[in-house]
């Protein structure tokens, strides 16, 4: 399975469009070569250099594996327009918002950005609102596939005066 955005390369920045300083909108995101028996895909996007623990910036499952990709500037609604559903995100161990919450590391070196996605062999059915450690144990039995992809970013001179 592959996962890439036309938005940058794997590795490479994030551009600032698709973070807190920016317009914080999520990235356009593309796949390929998922398993045919996969019946839904889950993506969890985590920033593991965060000073606090791995810090969770989106969460969206169920979504359909012959969808192809997600647009950008997804709404943070609790069910997208394909009945996919985002979960809560934004901490390390309080999640307290919905859908896309992009980069916003403190001053200092880039952090590193894992979106993952993950091909399952059952939709998970649950409502909106379920956290990426939910996700991942719920998920573990039903893993056919993962591709990653990584992304960095680190904060400008504005945020720093923030």
């Amino acid at each position: 399975m592959r996962l890439h955005s036309p938005a940058f390369a794997d590795g490479a920045p994030i551009p600032l469009l698709y973070t807190a300083e920016g317009d914080d909108i999520s990235p356009p995101l593309q796949w390929s070569d998922v398993p045919p028996q996969a019946c839904s895909l889950c993506l969890i996007l985590d920033d593991p250099d965060a000073p606090a623990g791995l810090w969770i910036h989106w969460v969206v499952y169920d979504i359909p594996p012959q969808a192809g990709g997600l647009p950008a500037g997804l709404p943070r609604a609790p069910r997208l327009a394909d009945d996919s559903c985002q979960g809560r995100c934004w901490g390390v161990h309080h999640f307290p918002r919905l859908g896309y919450h992009g980069p916003l590391p403190p001053p200092g070196p880039a952090h590193h950005y894992r979106f993952t996605l993950s091909a399952l062999a059952q939709r998970l059915g649950w409502r909106p609102g379920a956290t990426a450690p939910e996700l991942r144990q719920a998920m573990a039995p039903l893993l056919l596939a993962e591709a990653v992809l990584h992304g960095t970013y680190a904060a400008t001179a504005s945020a720093a005066r923030h």
